[in-house]
C-alpha cells in the first residue's frame, strides 16, 4: 500500500510539473501585470517623450529577461502599453482613463512634463491606483493632497540651484542674472527658485522675464537679456524654447559670462540641432554618467550606460531623462516586492514608505510624494561632448569659464 501511496505522489509531481508548477521553491509564472503610459509621441514634446519611453523600455526588457516581478513566490511578467496623447495634457488625462477602464492597467506610469502629469494625477487619485513619474517636476501637482501620485526625480525648485552654486565658485565671480521663463507651472517654479536662491549666493536678478510656453519666436525676451547686460543668462522651458533661445543669443551676439537652461542642453538633440553653438552652454541634470551611485539592486551607472547604448546604438550616452524614467519603473518594481502583492492600495502604502538607492540615486518620498532627498548636477557641453562640472565630487571636467563672445569661437 504504501509503494502505491508512493507511486501516486510521484505522478502527481510530474503532472504539477508538466503544468508550470515548481520543485525547490522556484517563482511561478503568473498573470502579467499592465503598465500604462500616455506619452506625447507627436506634438511639441515629442523628443523628450521619446527618452522617456527609452527608459520604461529598458527596464521593461530588463525585468521580464527575469521572467517577471517576483510576487510572493511567482513571477508575473511585465507589459507597458503606450498612447500618444499629442503632447496634449487633457488628452493625456482621457489617454489615462482608458488605460484604467479598457486597457485594465494594474499601475501608471507618468507621462512627460508637469502639464501633463498633473492631469493624470487626478485620474490617478480619483482611480485609487498609484502613478509613478519621472518627468514632472512641479510641485504644484504634489501640493493638492494626493496619495497616488510619486514623482522620483528633484523638484522643479532645485533645477538651476547648481548652476548659481557653481557661478559663486567661480572667478571672476559673476555678480547678475537676465531670468526668461516660459509661463507653465514647472517652468515658472524653476524660475522663482532661482529668483529666491540667487540673493543667497550675492547674486541679483536683473531681469525676470516670461513668455508663453512652447514659443520659439524668443528674440524679443533675449533682445531684453542683452540690454541687461547680466553676466548669466539663464532660461527655464523645454528644449525647442532652449534651442530658440541660444539661436537667438548669437544672432543678437549676447556675450554673457554663462548661458545655462533647465531642460535642453542634457539631450541629444539639442547638440545636434545646434552643432558647434551648443558648446560652452551648462544645463541642471537630475543624473549624468558620472554619477556615483551605489545600487541596492538593478544595474551600477557604467553597466546602464552599456545597456542603453546596447539598446540604442549611434545615440549616445543616456540623458537624465532616460534615466529617471528607468529609476521609475524601479520604484514600482520594487514597491510591489515589498508589498508582496498587486492590490493597489498596499502597493500605494509601500511606495509611501519606500527608501532604496538605485543608480539613479536615492529614491524617498515627502509626505506629498515628491522626492526631494536627490541632488542635481550641472553639466556642461564641451567640444560637443557633454561633461559633467558641478559639484566637484562626481566632475569629470572643469567648467569652461568664462564662455567666448560668439565673434571668439
Amino acid at each position: 500500500m504504501a509503494m502505491v501511496k508512493l507511486a501516486l505522489l510521484a505522478a502527481v509531481a510530474v503532472a504539477a510539473l508538466a503544468c508550470g508548477g515548481s520543485s525547490g521553491g522556484a517563482p511561478t509564472t503568473g498573470s502579467t501585470i499592465i503598465l500604462g503610459a500616455p506619452l506625447g509621441l507627436t506634438g511639441s514634446l515629442t523628443k523628450e517623450s521619446i527618452l522617456t519611453q527609452q527608459g520604461y523600455n529598458l527596464w521593461q526588457d530588463w525585468i521580464n529577461e527575469r521572467g517577471g516581478i517576483v510576487v510572493n513566490g511567482v513571477k508575473h511578467p511585465v507589459t507597458i502599453k503606450y498612447y500618444d496623447d499629442t503632447s496634449n495634457a487633457n488628452q493625456s488625462a482621457v489617454l489615462m482613463q482608458k488605460l484604467i477602464t479598457e486597457d485594465k492597467a494594474n499601475f501608471l506610469l507618468g507621462p512627460y512634463g508637469s502639464a501633463a502629469t498633473a492631469t493624470d494625477a487626478a485620474i490617478a487619485e480619483q482611480n485609487e491606483i498609484p502613478m509613478v513619474e519621472a518627468n514632472g517636476a512641479a510641485q504644484s501637482i504634489f501640493n493638492q493632497g494626493y496619495k497616488y501620485t510619486f514623482g522620483v526625480l528633484s523638484p522643479a525648485n532645485k533645477y538651476l540651484q547648481g548652476v548659481i552654486d557653481m557661478a559663486a565658485t567661480l572667478s571672476p565671480k559673476p555678480a547678475t542674472i537676465a531670468m526668461l521663463s516660459a509661463d507653465d507651472n514647472f517652468s515658472l517654479e524653476v524660475a522663482e527658485g532661482v529668483n529666491t536662491y540667487a540673493a543667497t549666493k550675492g547674486l541679483n536678478v536683473v531681469l525676470y522675464k516670461k513668455y508663453k510656453n512652447g514659443a520659439t519666436n524668443l528674440s524679443a525676451e533675449v533682445q531684453a537679456a542683452k540690454a541687461s547686460n547680466a553676466d548669466i543668462v539663464l532660461n527655464s522651458g523645454h528644449l525647442q524654447e532652449a534651442i530658440a533661445i541660444n539661436k537667438a543669443a548669437k544672432e543678437q551676439k549676447v556675450n554673457a559670462k554663462i548661458f545655462a537652461y533647465s531642460v535642453g542642453p542634457s539631450t541629444p538633440d539639442f547638440i545636434t540641432a545646434l552643432g558647434k553653438d551648443a558648446d560652452y552652454v551648462y544645463g541642471g541634470s537630475q543624473w549624468t554618467p558620472q554619477v556615483k551611485y551605489t545600487p541596492a539592486f538593478y544595474l551600477t551607472v557604467a553597466d546602464y550606460v552599456t545597456a542603453y547604448k546596447a539598446k540604442y546604438p549611434g545615440l549616445g550616452d543616456p540623458d537624465y531623462h532616460v534615466a529617471e524614467s528607468t529609476a521609475a519603473c524601479l520604484a514600482l518594481q520594487r514597491a510591489i516586492e515589498n508589498a508582496k502583492s498587486l492590490d493597489p492600495k498596499k502597493v500605494r502604502d509601500a511606495l509611501a514608505a519606500l527608501d532604496v538607492t538605485v543608480f539613479f540615486g536615492q529614491v524617498k518620498f515627502d509626505s506629498r510624494g515628491i522626492n526631494i532627498y536627490k541632488p542635481m548636477v550641472v553639466e556642461q557641453i564641451q567640444n560637443g561632448a557633454h561633461h559633467t562640472v558641478f559639484p566637484d565630487s562626481v566632475a569629470d571636467a572643469k567648467p569652461q569659464y568664462p564662455t567666448p563672445a560668439w565673434d571668439q569661437r
